[in-house]
């Protein structure tokens, strides 16, 4: 079974339904998966320097007031499933063109899910701005990926364009929210669902993918 998982690595809620779909996965040892990880962005039009998060939640929430109010709920909710979101240590808002490249990469060593994993930690638990480049290559390095290849396509805008064309294919399929959760290139499962649903989604493809002939024999 195929899962491509559409997600931004400074959306909270992808965080949340990384963790929700590992642990449908972790109750069901009849489905053998591949994942992939594909790019969106929340802020398409932020800076590639990003900004202060205080002029972000101005912008975006109309002040830390109301984003509080928010973030409330998703630290909640993080807190359920073992997630420690410390909003309070984010100092900056960052594009996150670069950590989408830097996930892209990490494919060809089979580690995307080790770094998407060490990317939300950086941001979400350590408040590290993961649009530096630095950082970035210390995340590449503690993966397991060559760190001076990283470095290197990092500062040379290696596939840039190529993220840019994946945010907006993702757009033009009518995803405008993530995480998205596209099973088999047939299903999707919107939002950070309960395992429930994600069970739900893997018996239809499940059954899809049986044959009359399969379907005679078993």
């Amino acid at each position: 079974m195929n899962i491509d998982i559409v997600s931004d690595t400074i959306c909270p809620w992808c965080y949340i339904g990384k963790r929700k779909l590992e642990a449908a996965l972790a109750t069901r040892d009849d489905i053998e998966v591949q994942l992939g990880w594909r790019p969106f962005q929340l802020n398409p039009e932020m800076p590639r320097a990003g900004m202060s998060r205080a002029a972000y939640l101005s912008a975006k929430f109309g002040g830390a007031e109301r984003a509080s109010r928010i973030y409330d709920n998703i630290r909640q909710a993080g807190a359920e499933l073992g997630i420690d979101f410390r909003f309070d240590r984010i100092q900056r808002t960052p594009s996150t063109l670069d950590s989408h490249r830097l996930v892209r990469w990490s494919l060809a060593d089979n580690l995307q899910n080790e770094v998407v994993q060490l990317l939300f930690d950086a941001y979400f638990e350590n408040g590290e701005d993961i649009g530096d480049r630095d950082v970035l290559e210390r995340i590449a390095a503690e993966a397991g990926m060559d760190a001076a290849t990283v470095r290197r396509q990092l500062d040379d805008d290696t596939d840039l364009e190529l993220v840019k064309q994946e945010d907006s294919m993702a757009r033009s399929m009518g995803i405008n929210g993530v995480p998205c959760f596209i099973i088999d290139r047939k299903y999707a499962v919107s939002g950070a669902q309960d395992v429930p649903v994600f069970h739900k989604v893997f018996d239809l493809a499940l059954n899809e993918a049986v044959t009359p002939e399969d379907a005679s024999v078993g």
